[in-house]
């Protein structure tokens, strides 16, 4: 039987597969259509849709986990797969609803939502929106299903299920390239309805069949009124990066496109850090709760977080520090052409400043979460969200959209450091930071590293470029240079969560 080290193992493959084939998708967009008035249609249509409606629907899944865990340990598995259904047949009712909300007013949505898109761009924007609202019908449920999985225990069949997503959007944006743009938005579509179709499957030969269930009990109304919450709480950098985006629409040509592929960077750094520690940490502390097992869930947090650290913070200088180069590697093709890197690379370099925020946003989110405390980091969301927007307004003018990117990232250290002072002083049995000489330690070895990293880059590695062609190379070079530093350093000073990293993903019984 594969043990759960095993599976976090594959896991991080698979998904490192698929963010690369979402980088290849992004790629492809960016060598056919650049930093275009297409690209900010497109980009805006999908920012729109999951701001409305997705966002919420997907904030059930959130809220789904602990509920089905206190019903399934005090009730058993059959009323657990009842309210399976309920929430089921509440979330295709609505985002049927949504969609057909979304056909008729997707005019009404550009003129509120991207004030700034005139003409052309507006009127793309609003075609592209009469498809993206309707894949919400297929990812709403699709995050139910899948969230029901990772309670079995099942997380590596969904994650292949993205690749045929992903490759379903690839394959409609080259058609599109070389036929019309007005295809993209179809690719979402269909990529999503594929997504949707396996991983029903999958969950059917897991022991679930859906059974349509209209009737609304008790548990299946506390998920209703949590996802509000749990949706802007949860999504406070995607809301930041939407007022980001809103605003940019009245900025010139690209800027949208620029912010738009410079947080897909961020995100690949977070998906590939606490997203995984979430997917399986998130259910194994919803039951210690429900179990209230008290020392389980301090044990798997502790070593969760300063994993989450020795991920992000040598993440964070890394991104800020290569930003330009790392834009240029990715993305400089076709019609991405040096300009389109200049300003895509600066909004990186200031998401970037935010990323180690950013992951500890999703990370303490979900521990209020699995006690069952959704109240909380709404007030600090909208907080956070204010902060934001007056930030937006003042860096807007001498920065343009580059001061958007700085704001969002200033308003997350903010909201992450709210959320950590609301756990210490909410819920004092909950110790995340036993050892502050630890944290900085990490620190200290993150800035030695990509310090001596940077010193190899512009003092050895560019002066050979002529011998080192491959841009892709040279980098790879440096981050490879710069890991090694940064494992000696943390050997030499004895964190032992490099090697005790697995104990995070022990079962707990």
């Amino acid at each position: 039987m594969r043990t759960v080290v095993q599976t976090a193992f594959l896991m991080a493959v698979l998904t490192l597969i698929s963010k690369i084939l979402g980088f290849i998708r992004e790629m492809i967009l960016a060598a056919f259509y650049g930093t275009s008035y297409i690209t900010d249609a497109y980009v805006m249509s999908i920012t729109i849709t999951g701001i409305i409606f997705s966002g919420i629907l997907g904030a059930v899944t959130t809220s789904y986990i602990p509920v089905y865990s206190r019903i399934k340990e005090q009730e058993g598995e059959k009323e657990g797969r009842i309210f399976t259904n309920q929430i089921l047949t509440t979330l295709y009712f609505v985002s049927i609803l949504s969609c057909i909300i979304g056909i008729v007013f997707s005019d009404s949505l550009v003129s509120i939502f991207a004030r700034g898109f005139q003409g052309e761009t507006a009127s793309l924007t609003a075609f592209y929106l009469k498809f993206t609202f309707c894949y919400i019908i297929f990812t709403s449920a699709t995050g139910v299903l899948g969230a029901y999985l990772q309670y079995k225990g099942i997380f590596l069949p969904q994650i292949a299920a993205g690749f045929l997503q992903n490759l379903s959007i690839i394959a409609v944006i080259i058609i599109s390239g070389y036929t019309t743009h007005y295809y993209l938005a179809l690719g979402i579509l269909l990529g999503t309805a594929a997504n949707f179709i396996i991983t029903a499957i999958i969950t059917n030969k897991n022991g679930y069949k859906f059974t349509p269930n209209f009737r609304i009990n008790e548990s299946a109304k506390e998920i209703i009124f949590l996802a509000v919450p749990v949706f802007i709480g949860s999504s406070v950098v995607q809301i930041n990066t939407f007022v980001d985006k809103a605003l940019a629409s009245g900025l010139p040509e690209g800027s949208v496109s620029a912010l738009n592929y410079a947080m897909l960077l961020v995100t690949l750094a977070t998906s590939l850090t606490t997203t995984i520690l979430i997917t399986i940490i998130y259910p194994k502390i919803s039951k210690a709760n429900s179990l209230q097992e008290y020392d389980v869930f301090n044990d798997v947090l502790g070593r969760a977080i300063s994993v989450v650290f020795i991920i992000s913070i040598p993440l964070t200088l890394g991104a800020m520090v290569y930003s330009n180069q790392v834009v240029q590697i990715v993305y400089e093709r076709g019609a991405f052409d040096s300009a389109a890197t200049m300003k895509t690379s600066s909004a990186f370099f200031y998401y970037a400043i935010g990323l180690t925020a950013i992951t500890l946003i999703a990370f303490l989110t979900h521990i209020y979460y699995s006690i069952r405390d959704m109240k909380t980091p709404i007030i600090h969301g909208v907080i956070s969200v204010i902060i934001n927007i007056a930030l937006n307004l003042i860096l807007i003018k001498p920065m343009a959209h580059n001061g958007l990117a700085l704001a969002t990232s200033i308003a997350s250290y903010i909201n992450a450091l709210l959320l950590y002072n609301g756990l210490k002083q909410k819920y004092p049995h909950i110790n995340l930071i036993k050892s502050r000489r630890k944290l900085s330690i990490i620190g200290l070895s993150s800035i030695l590293s990509v310090g001596m990293s940077m010193l190899l880059y512009y003092m050895v590695i560019m002066p050979l470029k002529h011998i080192i062609v491959a841009r892709m190379l040279q980098l790879a070079l440096t981050v490879i240079f710069a890991a090694i530093v940064y494992l000696l350093l943390l050997r030499v000073f004895k964190i032992e969560e490099i090697n005790l990293i697995k104990q995070i993903f022990k079962r707990n019984g």
